[in-house]
């Protein structure tokens, strides 16, 4: 097993407006000493803005706005801005994010080259409805029954007349180009699929037909242990090590008291990331502490963001959907374990 230390809380909701019911979920870059963070600031009504904080070292607040960064300003994200994840490619910053109407939650894009200033890109991800969805997926491939689980399914409207797209979200970048193309990852319930393009503006709708067409060959990372037999999602932009691509993701498994969300670990090859070198046959680590456990929503663990500091690694994420923690580890430790459960 590998020995995880928890550092605590980091950031908890404030009194102002824009984060009165929680903090979670943080986008995380760390640049000269400093850890930038971005997280999911909830006012009352479930109304998210990103808010943004500066640590010293891995741990230490120095900088907390007292405004968001960002916010809705369109109809896409009208009730929300959410769990961001950022990387930096070359000269520019990738903030992924999701964007919530209050009907559709959908994979959008923001760029900046100073983390300042942010050019939304709208939503990259699909915006098909679970018929055009399903569709698609069908006119090749019959094997594809997980996913048409209750929670895909879906009108096509809303009894108001609003397209219903099927929910397409955490939506992660890798830190650079892989053999000179974009890769991110995405999720449909319940497996993570796999997108690789030249450039943004490759997302089409003509993209997005074809791609749903090959879906299987796209299903890169499935469930396959017990705690992630609900469904899994992608979490930290994955880290580069000698030996693959250290990706932290999260699991989700049903109890009779409700799902239980963990933080789990696997390894990708550099140089194709759609192929599994290994994964931990169980969480690296799960909700034990109070904080944890009880809050918004009970029993989450939702990793979104590290920083590695010599050979100690940070893990920043979402617990019980109300406040921002961390937990640490060695990270030479936790490939060589990884390595252990080589596929």
């Amino acid at each position: 097993m590998i020995a995880i230390k928890r550092e605590g809380v980091i950031l908890e909701r404030t009194d102002y407006a824009f984060e009165n019911e929680g903090v979670m979920n943080p986008a995380v870059i760390a640049e000269g000493g400093y850890v930038h963070v971005f997280y999911r600031a909830v006012r009352v009504g479930n109304h998210s803005t990103i808010g943004y904080c500066r640590l010293k070292g891995p741990l230490e607040v120095v900088q907390r706005n007292e405004e968001p960064i960002l916010y809705p300003e369109f109809a896409y994200e009208c009730q929300g801005v959410e769990d961001p994840r950022i990387v930096k490619i070359e000269d520019t910053y990738y903030m992924s994010y999701t964007a919530y109407d209050g009907v559709n939650a959908l994979g959008a894009l923001a760029t900046s080259s100073d983390l300042t200033q942010f050019d939304k890109r709208g939503i990259i991800l699909s915006q098909f409805t679970f018929d055009q969805f399903t569709e698609l997926i069908l006119a090749k491939d019959e094997h594809v029954g997980k996913y048409f689980r209750s929670y895909n399914k879906g009108e096509s409207e809303t009894s108001g007349g609003k397209k219903n797209s099927i929910t397409d979200k955490n939506l992660v970048f890798f830190p650079r180009r892989i053999q000179g193309k974009l890769y991110f990852m995405h999720r449909i319930k319940p497996d993570i699929q796999l997108v690789s393009i030249d450039n943004i503006e490759d997302l089409t709708y003509d993209f997005w037909i074809n791609y749903f067409l090959d879906f299987t060959e796209n299903i890169f990372f499935e469930a396959k242990y017990p705690h992630e037999s609900s469904y899994i999602g992608a979490g930290c932009p994955p880290i580069e090590v000698p030996e693959g691509w250290l990706m932290i993701y999260h699991s989700v498994y049903d109890t009779p008291k409700g799902y239980i969300y963990s933080a789990c670990a696997a390894l990708l090859d550099l140089d194709n990331p759609s192929l599994e070198i290994a994964r931990l046959p169980y969480p690296l680590f799960g909700p034990e502490t109070e904080y944890e456990r009880r809050g918004v929503v009970n029993e989450v663990c939702f990793p979104t963001g590290t920083a590695l500091f010599g050979d100690t690694l940070y893990i920043y994420y979402g617990a019980a959907d109300q406040c921002v923690a961390c937990v640490s580890v060695n990270i030479k430790e936790l490939v060589n374990e990884l390595m252990t459960h080589k596929k």
